[in-house]
Order: C-alpha cells, then structure tokens, then sequence
C-alpha cells in the first residue's frame, strides 16, 4: 500500500496585535481584525497572535517557534523621532508601546531570517527600521498626493497601483495593474537603506517595498486581507508569505 500523504503542515505565522482599553471597562484588551487571521489561514498557514513585549527573551522565545511574521496596520503613526524628525502639525496619535514592541518582532526577524509580510503601518515601521523617513501627513506634505482614505467599504478597491516587474511582488499579485484599498495618511517620503519600491500609485505614492536582504521582507500599503473576495489576487502576497516560512522551516 502506497502511504498516506495529508495535506503540507501549516508553518505557524506570528501576527502583531493592537491593545486598547475599552470605554465599559478598565482593562486593556488584545485587539485584531479577523481579516488578518482569515488570510493567513486561507493562504496555508497557522496564524498565531502573539503578545506586546520589547523584552528581547520574548520576543526571542517567540520567533524561534514561528516561520513567519505579518506586521498589522492601526489607527496610529510612527513616532517621527524614530526617523529624525519633530513632530508636525497633521501627526496623528502614536501608541509608542506598540511600536516598540512590533520593531523588536521586525529586527528579531531579521536577525533570525524569519519572513516579514509588514501591511499599512507595518509598511511604513519596516522603512523606518531600514533608516528611511516618513511624511507625518500626505495632504499637507505632498498636495500633489490624492486622497488615500477611502470613505466607502474597504473591502473595494480605491485606485490602482503599478506593480513593478522583477519584484517580489510581482511574485505575489503578478506585474502591471492592480486595484487597491486605500487607509492611510502617512506614506513613505525616503526608503530606507536596502529597500526597493515595487509599486506605486499613480500620483508617485509608494505603495510597497521590499527588502534585498537574506531575509524575505515584504511591505504593502494597502490592506490585500480585506480584498481577497473582490480582488482575488491580493490573497497572492499571504500565500508567497507562508510558501516562504514552509521553506524556511524545511530549509
């Protein structure tokens, strides 16, 4: 009898949570969009919601049981002191305890070669990590810039990008055009040493990056978890995500 073969194992990916202490209640709670779970579990994987910490035990002990790492959005922004800068006037609100936390998961990944999908201001952490700068507030940095925050359902798209050919991400979506949601008001001003641009809006925004380093690192603007029924292709970068923490586990 020939054996039996089930399914590949799920490579486990790690994914940041946000905390916030809910108006009925004082205590502060883990919070997360399903969406992120729903695509890694989709793509193949297992997703795992890890906790806040800047402890490097922990965040150790973390990485060294997980193949991947996906980075999640909020409604919050860098802190510009990170990239050099003061803060101006259009800065939005900034939870410093869970930037810390997330840059600790971002450098930890990198220095173990654990693949990073950073999504919005996971994004925008990885330039920063990577010494590039940010603008605080695109409509009064860059008025060339279009709106970027879509009013209607996120689950549609808001305008397209320009996927680069030869990149990863092309890897993921394939190159050329693809739609895309739209729910920020920083963006990327300098990349950061080692990165490359791989997409981009049509009023020059930039719309992904991503790393020429040992390490599969990957960073998308938009939120290609929320598009996955109406743009199907956006499920493409959670599953090169998890195809790459699958070969990391066997490699």
């Amino acid at each position: 009898m020939k054996p039996h073969h089930g399914p590949p194992r799920r490579p486990t990916i790690a994914i940041t949570p946000d905390v916030a202490t809910p108006a009925d209640s004082p205590l502060p709670r883990y919070e997360l969009k399903c969406a992120y779970v729903d695509a890694v579990l989709r793509a193949g994987g297992l997703p795992w919601i890890v906790p806040m910490s800047d402890d490097r035990q922990v965040i150790d002990a973390v990485l060294d049981r997980v193949s991947g790492l996906v980075i999640t959005g909020g409604a919050f922004d860098v802190p510009p002191d990170l990239y050099g800068e003061t803060p101006r006037e259009g800065l939005g609100p900034l939870k410093p305890a869970r930037t810390a936390s997330e840059l600790a998961y971002l450098k930890g990944a990198l220095a173990k070669h654990v693949p990073v999908l950073g999504i919005c201001g996971g994004m925008q952490l990885i330039n920063v990590a990577f010494q590039g700068t940010l603008h605080q507030d695109l409509s009064r940095e860059l008025p060339t810039a279009k709106s970027h925050e879509q009013s209607h359902d996120r689950t549609q798209p808001h305008h397209p990008i320009d996927v680069r050919d030869g990149t990863i991400l092309a890897d993921c979506v394939g190159r050329g055009q693809l739609m895309v949601n739209s729910t920020h008001h920083q963006a990327v001003k300098t990349l950061g040493a080692g990165l490359v641009a791989s997409a981009f809006a049509g009023d020059g925004v930039i719309e992904a990056l991503e790393a020429r380093t040992p390490t599969w690192v990957l960073g998308v603007q938009w939120h290609p978890e929320l598009m996955i029924e109406s743009i199907p292709a956006n499920l493409g970068v959670y599953r090169t995500l998890v195809t790459k923490a699958r070969e990391r586990r066997h490699g």
